[in-house]
């Protein structure tokens, strides 16, 4: 077992067969390309990966990564703290044909070299875990449109073309 600093390159396939688990953090700093949907970069990831073969002897990777990270409100462009949480399934395949006769319940890593990016691996997974449209619950911005959008009644409003009909079937009872 290895905790601390998560290792930049790792070998999936012999971790596998050791059965190791990586857990420590990672600093957002580390991962430029989830760092660009951010404000801050000052955040910490949490990451526990577990390495194993499972029952049909499928080299696979299993844990996640969570955090909390800053980023930009849609409302009210300030910051807002976000949770993010990552959920690993992974199988390990050698190439795209492998990948294909993988269990769905997998989602494939293709691996053709021997050693992977493990932060690589990382990112892409909290990528995905992070919100399309991050905001606060209770933005005062969002509070200010809804009343205002909500006050305003249609000005011209059009006469009722049945209103005649109405009138008529009143008038003959």
């Amino acid at each position: 077992m290895s905790y601390g600093n998560i290792p930049k390159i790792v070998d999936p396939r012999k971790l596998a067969e050791r059965e190791v688990r990586i857990a420590g953090q990672v600093s957002v700093k580390e991962m430029p390309r989830v760092r660009s949907y951010l404000c801050q970069d000052g955040d910490v990831i949490d990451v526990n990966l577990l390495f194993s073969l499972d029952e049909r002897r499928i080299r696979i990777i299993t844990g996640d990564a969570k955090g909390h990270v800053h980023m930009t409100c849609q409302r009210c462009l300030e910051a807002v703290e976000v949770d993010v949480q990552a959920e690993f399934n992974l199988a390990i395949a050698f190439n795209e044909e492998k990948a294909k006769q993988l269990p769905r319940y997998y989602d494939p890593l293709i691996v053709e070299d021997e050693e992977i990016e493990l932060l690589h691996v990382i990112e892409e997974e909290l990528i995905l875990s992070l919100p399309l449209v991050p905001y606060h619950a209770d933005c005062s911005i969002q509070t200010q449109f809804g009343d205002a959008d909500m006050a305003e009644e249609p000005k011209n409003e059009k006469p009722n073309p049945f209103r005649v009909l109405a009138q008529l079937k009143a008038n003959k009872k």
